[in-house]
């Protein structure tokens, strides 16, 4: 089953400094029917403007990824982590037992993300917080986070929950196949451009909540940034 949840049906929330649309209940927007998936908790698509920011705020027993699309976002935590992740690069929160961090756009842009939690496998882990820098270059997807110990061997950032994150430029014309493992699925989000996943259109910013399918194609019908979440579901 392919569930496409378009860009105009998702929630939404707006200040002088936030444009912020939920693909999961989030806030003030409650969904029964979009609480997550499987322990994909929150996918929040958030524009900040410059000089702005999220204040010192705490967190617990979540792993928080955050892909930065456009701009960079800078990090402050209670751990004394500081850390700048621009456009294309993710940074990686172990929230644990308990953390509290800021995060502020610095640029002289608005500054545009992802911030996606995922509930860790098990509780009370020690909090910690992680970024790295991908090489922009190339097509396809490349793991960036994982809780599999061969992931992060390979580099990808670690999580502690059963889950990965790909991320990654798909050429218009350009295929990508994934095949689930028993018993998973896939979120799925263009970043920008638009994909078919398995014939089903899927356009900019719309997410695709994917599942029951032994094989998954998805095929650029223009130049894709595209963001996908591996989860038991």
């Amino acid at each position: 089953m392919i569930d496409v949840r378009p860009f105009t049906s998702l929630g939404a929330f707006r200040n002088d400094w936030l444009n912020a649309h939920h693909h999961f209940s989030f806030g003030e927007y409650h969904d029964p029917a979009r609480m997550g998936f499987g322990r994909l908790r929150v996918w929040n698509d958030d524009e900040v403007a410059p000089g702005q920011g999220f204040d010192p705020h705490p967190h617990r027993e979540m792993e928080i990824v955050t892909y930065v699309r456009q701009g960079a976002i800078t990090h402050r935590d209670s751990l004394g982590n500081e850390g700048r992740t621009e456009a294309g690069d993710i940074q990686v929160m172990h929230a644990g037992t308990g953390i509290v961090h800021a995060e502020y756009n610095l640029e002289h842009e608005a500054t545009r993300l992802f911030q996606i939690w995922i509930m860790p496998d098990t509780r009370g882990a020690e909090p910690g917080w992680g970024a790295r820098r991908f090489p922009k270059a190339g097509d396809g997807l490349t793991v960036l986070a994982s809780g599999r110990a061969e992931d992060a061997a390979s580099g990808a950032l670690p999580l502690n929950a059963d889950a990965s994150l790909l991320a990654g430029t798909v050429a218009a014309g350009e295929t990508v196949i994934l095949k689930p493992a028993a018993g998973r699925g896939f979120y799925l989000v263009p970043a920008t451009g638009a994909v078919t996943v398995n014939g089903t259109p899927v356009g900019p910013r719309d997410g695709a909540a994917i599942t029951g399918e032994a094989e998954v194609v998805i095929k650029a019908t223009e130049a894709t940034e595209l963001v996908v979440v591996d989860i038991a579901v």
